[in-house]
């Protein structure tokens, strides 16, 4: 076995992104969109912490997650989903395949918070129904798969309308949330400004959802893709970073080796339809 999988045999697992949050210490996360094993198993042996699975914006079923769930097996990065709408059984669908934590979009409500809580605990504390054989194949644990999970799975809900900023007070004040997570495209549209991050309004509305996720003890998370972006953000407190995709991670490759060569983005020929 390997030293992860002794250490789950032995009962003494913690999951390694629960561990340095808890220690101060930040997490980045790859945003995997492909509908592709082999993808998500190359992603999660390249250092990052976790695995962000897009189960809201791409075609990734249930299956497909199960599959990336096996095939990074004793890899670094820990898997976990992003669910396509906030309900008791879309978390319990992708943690019965054996995620390690669950993202809830468009938490707007301290009942929504709430409840993407209970779905990731066990009663008596939470709700999740206790059909868990999957999982268990994926985390063997010996003190009781029930305990680990409760133990280690990681539950972040997703801040991004104007309604979640009438309301983040209470939000961020709901016990089993890990980390409050600033959607920043979604708010400015929701705010009217369709994608300017740096308009004051977004970076007030920003600052006022940190300051109640710092109030309460929560973890604050955003998406960033480039290394001073992200340390801007550590120095302000956050700890929770989703990184770009797969697919903008290959094009960044490609331009790399293919623009000193006047190569990148030539267009085809072809022409669309419309």
């Amino acid at each position: 076995m390997s030293n992860i999988e002794n250490r789950q045999a032995e009962g003494t697992w913690e999951s390694p992104v629960k561990k340095l949050l808890r220690e101060g210490k930040p997490v980045i996360g790859v945003t995997i969109t492909a509908n592709s094993v082999e993808v998500a198993a190359q992603a999660a042996n390249l250092g990052f912490d976790f695995l962000w699975i897009e189960m809201e914006h791409s075609p990734i079923t249930l299956e497909t997650l199960r599959n990336m769930v096996l095939a990074t097996r004793g890899l670094k990065a820990i898997p976990f989903a992003r669910v396509p709408v906030n309900e008791l059984w879309t978390a319990k669908r992708v943690l019965d395949a054996g995620v390690l934590g669950v993202i809830f979009p468009f938490t707007s409500t301290p009942e929504l918070a709430r409840q993407a809580a209970a779905a990731c605990k066990y009663p008596p504390a939470g709700r999740r129904g206790s059909g868990a054989g999957l999982a268990t194949f994926r985390w063997p644990a010996p003190e009781g798969y029930f305990e680990f999970a409760d133990r280690n799975v990681l539950v972040i809900v997703v801040i991004e309308e104007v309604e979640a900023l009438a309301n983040i007070d209470a939000i961020t004040a709901i016990p089993g949330i890990d980390v409050i997570f600033i959607g920043r495209s979604d708010l400015s549209f929701s705010l009217g400004l369709r994608g300017q991050l740096d308009h004051p309004k977004v970076q007030e509305a920003v600052a006022k959802i940190a300051a109640a996720a710092k109030k309460h003890n929560k973890i604050l998370g955003t998406l960033s893709g480039n290394p001073d972006q992200i340390k801007r953000y550590i120095e302000q407190g956050f700890l929770f970073f989703q990184a770009g995709t797969e697919l903008g991670l290959m094009a960044a490759g490609a331009r790399e080796l293919l623009e000193p060569l006047g190569k990148f983005g030539i267009e085809s020929k072809a022409k669309p339809l419309y």
